[in-house]
């Protein structure tokens, strides 16, 4: 059976993902990242999603991007925005997908893989460069150079099947295949109860991805929220 690794953060897009991988076949591989993020009540989300998916397998790898800062998602000093902003938002964490692909291309390896899959979006989304179907050509060209699968002729595709899907299509897609969304968080900036605090940039997308797909959104929210 062909195999894929999944990133799977937890959130919406990331679940979707999984269950379109595995539509097409492929036994998925989950792997999760434990960042250092400010919200990592996402990685109980991971957990649930791939419990209920039925992986093969699902990795949490640790990492520090804390030590380095330089979003409001690994540094507490830095608050989460909960109103639109313009640019590239304080919610970016520096060449994040970049780490996150670079760890799954070699566990990809390592397992024989033919793909790997990412649930990033160049329709709703909060303006990440690394989110951009450029980025994932140039990283797509970079595997197959620098990998030993590459060079003997067998690339590891990056699969994006999100990326020119708006939230309430992704979303129309998940519930057609299954996935429960109440598994799942979106949130930047969750209580200790990891409930959604409904006004960061990525709540604000989620919810009206809910709206445009004319279903009941299952998130639970922070009172306040409400």
């Amino acid at each position: 059976m062909k195999k894929a690794v999944v990133l799977l953060s937890g959130g919406l897009d990331s679940a979707t993902t999984l269950a379109l991988a595995q539509e097409q076949g492929y036994a998925c591989y989950a792997i999760s990242f434990d960042y250092g993020q400010r919200h990592r009540c996402e990685l109980d989300a991971a957990r649930k999603v791939a419990e209920a998916a039925g992986v093969v397998e699902h990795k949490i790898i640790t990492l520090n991007l804390d030590n380095i800062g330089g979003s409001a998602l690994t540094d507490t000093s830095i608050a989460v925005p909960h109103q639109l902003t313009k640019g590239i938002p304080v919610t970016y964490v520096p060449a994040r997908n970049t780490v996150f692909l670079s760890l799954a291309l070699a566990w990809a390896e390592v397992l024989a893989a033919e793909a790997i899959f990412i649930g990033v979006n160049a329709v709703d989304y909060s303006g990440y460069p690394d989110c951009r179907p450029e980025f994932i050509e140039a990283f797509a060209t970079m595997a197959q150079l620098a990998t030993k699968a590459g060079v003997e002729g067998r690339p590891i595709r990056i699969e994006t099947p999100l990326l020119h899907l708006n939230k309430a299509e992704i979303i129309q897609q998940g519930l057609r295949l299954d996935v429960n969304y109440a598994n799942t968080l979106s949130c930047y900036d969750p209580d200790e109860a990891g409930r959604a605090c409904g006004r960061c940039d990525s709540c604000r997308l989620r919810a009206a991805g809910f709206t445009q797909a004319g279903v009941a959104d299952p998130t639970r929210y922070q009172p306040e929220s409400n």
